[in-house]
Order: structure tokens, then C-alpha cells, then sequence
């Protein structure tokens, strides 16, 4: 879904830039019936980027709701009727006149661009952290998720917006060329965008009347589970870390980690969240992280890498692998093992 919004937001992008490239080269008086058009889509592109990012991290909940974000556009295009049912020597009037009659709406509608251009980024950028926000409490690795041409492509929009505010048609024209190349590029190719569930609820769980708790509850209550029931789960989920090390799978998720201690996953990201005061990704990895520091002093291991150790931790890239390390250890895996005097590539 998300890349049929894309393909309709480039479509909409390309009318236009034809409407815009036949009134700044004057052509509109060829096409007195188009003109107009262009003035409610700026108002169009806000919402199409927002419901584009929320199909994109799978946070749509309505897919109907959406549509009640065009409602200003349809407003305006409403309130226009009786300028585009003119006659057209009437419109090219209006326009080689600066707005004439509709001047004054002509600058509602400017406000009422610039308001709806600041508050789409805003919500844009609200659910890209909302979104970054829950893969950290699903999954122990996401690498795999790359997000930064999510925020390019916010911000990408926002420059736009500036121009707009500034009323520079050059560079209106030259940032929107290259946003739609830029983002018909990244749009096209992207990866690493998982596919969360809003909704845990289909997770099997069996009677434990210890660890009780309302299935279609989505969003844990605390007051649901008490602090026994949560320290006896932790105390389960560490003893799974120490026996089996389930933290080395490196696609290991919270829901797979429930299912394996026979709970529901929101108990057991209450529980991390609680009593470790982290969310999932934090909790896994920095199990790896201590996972790492007990293999690399083993003498059996001089020769052996530190990427060959931090894989055989759990990580999966050496960029997540150097991240999270120095993000607990406060200096590098090399100075670690030099600070030990360990011979280790």
C-alpha cells in the first residue's frame, strides 16, 4: 500500500509541476480551464506524506480515516467552484491582475498552507520516533531498518515548505526536482522497514494464573501484573539467558522470547522495562555485550577477531556490534582488550 500512495504522490507531484511551469511561462493563457487547479494541492501533499510514512511503519489503523486528511483541499476546491466555472477570459483576468476579487482568499488559503505544511512534518516526525520507539521494544537487532531516508524525505518536504513560505519559484522548482528524484530513488529501493503488530494479541499463552492478564489488552497496564509475578518472569527470562543464551540468535524478538517463556509479550516487556529500566533491544544487547566480555579473555580465543567474537555473541554487524559497546562501555571493544593486554586482531 505504501508504494501505491508513493506512485500516487509522484503523479500528484507531476501535475504539479505542470501547472506550475505553465503559469510561471506565462502558457496559462493557452489553458484558461486549468487554472486554478494548483491552488488547493499544496494542501495535498501534507497528507499523502503522512499516510505514506504511517502505511510504511505499519501504524495505520483505518485505512478509510486517512481520507478525512484531504478535507481542506476539497474545501477549497469547493469554495473555487465559482472561479473555475468562469469564463475564461475572466480567469486569465484574475491572474494577470494578482488575484483580484480573490486576493483576500488567496491568502487564507497561503496561512492555510503553511499551517497545514508545518503540522504534516510535525506528524511525520511524530510516528518515524513513534515507530523507532517500538521496533526498540520488539526486536534485540535493527540494523536492518533504515530509517534515514524517512527523515530525508520529511525533511526534504520541509525545505519546500520554506521556499513556499519565501515565494521563490526558482528554488520551489529546483527543490522539488531534485526531492522527487531523490525520493523516487530511496522510495523505490528502500529496505529495512519491518513489520510490527500493533496488536499481540494472537500470542499463545497458557493458564498461569500467576501471570494473569487481560488477553485483548494491547497496552499493559501496570496495575495488571504485580511486582511477584514480574520478578519471578525475570527471573525465568534470566535464567534463559544463562542457560541457553538465546540472546546469540540475532533475530531474536520479543514476541519469539515470550512464546519461549509462555507469557504474553507485553508481560515481558513490562517486565524488562520495570526492573531493568530498558526496553528489549537494550536488554539483548547488552546481554551481548557481557556474552563478549567473558569469551574475549579466554585463552582459546586469542585467534580469533573481534568481529568473529561479537558475531558469535549475537551481533550481526559491526556497526551495531561497536554502537552498542561503546554505548555501555564508554570506550571501544579495540581499547577494551588493550586495556587487558589481549593479543586479539
Amino acid at each position: 500500500m505504501s508504494d501505491y500512495i508513493l506512485s500516487i504522490w509522484f503523479f500528484t507531484i507531476g501535475i504539479h509541476l505542470i501547472l506550475f511551469l505553465l503559469i510561471f511561462s506565462g502558457e496559462y493563457v493557452r489553458f484558461p480551464y486549468l487554472l486554478g487547479l494548483e491552488i488547493p494541492l499544496p494542501l495535498v501533499h501534507g497528507p499523502i506524506m503522512y499516510l505514506y510514512i504511517l502505511h510504511l511503519t505499519c501504524q495505520n489503523k483505518d485505512k478509510y480515516s486517512g481520507l478525512l486528511h484531504f478535507a481542506p483541499a476539497i474545501t477549497v476546491y469547493f469554495i473555487l467552484l465559482y472561479f473555475f466555472i468562469s469564463p475564461p477570459e475572466n480567469k486569465i483576468f484574475v491572474y494577470q491582475n494578482g488575484g483580484g476579487t480573490y486576493k483576500e482568499l488567496r491568502k487564507s488559503i497561503s496561512i492555510l498552507n503553511t499551517i497545514s505544511g508545518i503540522a504534516y512534518v510535525s506528524l511525520s516526525l511524530l510516528y518515524v520516533y513513534k515507530y523507532r520507539k517500538e521496533i526498540s521494544m520488539q526486536y534485540s537487532n535493527t540494523e536492518k531498518i533504515n530509517l534515514s531516508w524517512v527523515y530525508y524525505l520529511i525533511v526534504g518536504i520541509a525545505l519546500i515548505w520554506v521556499a513556499v513560505i519565501l515565494k521563490n519559484d526558482i528554488l520551489i522548482f529546483s527543490l522539488v526536482v531534485v526531492f522527487i528524484t531523490v525520493a523516487a530513488y530511496f522510495g523505490i529501493t528502500k529496505a529495512g522497514i519491518l513489520n510490527f503488530r500493533n496488536d499481540q494479541t494472537d500470542t499463545i499463552i497458557q493458564d498461569d494464573s500467576s501471570l494473569s492478564i487481560e488477553p485483548a489488552s494491547v497496552k499493559y497496564q501496570r496495575s495488571n501484573v504485580t511486582e511477584e509475578s514480574m520478578q519471578e518472569v525475570y527471573e525465568r527470562l534470566t535464567d534463559k539467558m544463562v542457560s541457553e543464551k538465546i540472546f546469540k540468535d540475532p533475530e531474536l524478538t520479543l514476541d519469539y522470547t515470550a512464546k519461549l517463556l509462555n507469557i504474553h509479550p507485553n508481560i515481558l516487556s513490562q517486565t524488562i522495562n520495570t526492573i531493568e529500566n530498558k526496553n528489549f533491544y537494550d536488554y539483548i544487547n547488552r546481554q551481548r555485550i557481557e556474552e563478549f566480555k567473558r569469551i574475549a579473555v579466554l585463552p582459546e580465543n586469542e585467534k580469533f577477531t573481534i568481529l568473529s567474537l561479537a558475531f558469535e555473541s549475537g551481533f550481526n554487524s559491526k556497526t551495531s556490534f561497536n554502537r552498542n559497546f561503546k554505548k555501555y562501555m564508554h570506550i571501544s571493544p579495540r581499547e577494551f582488550l588493550q586495556n587487558r593486554n589481549l593479543p586479539l586482531e
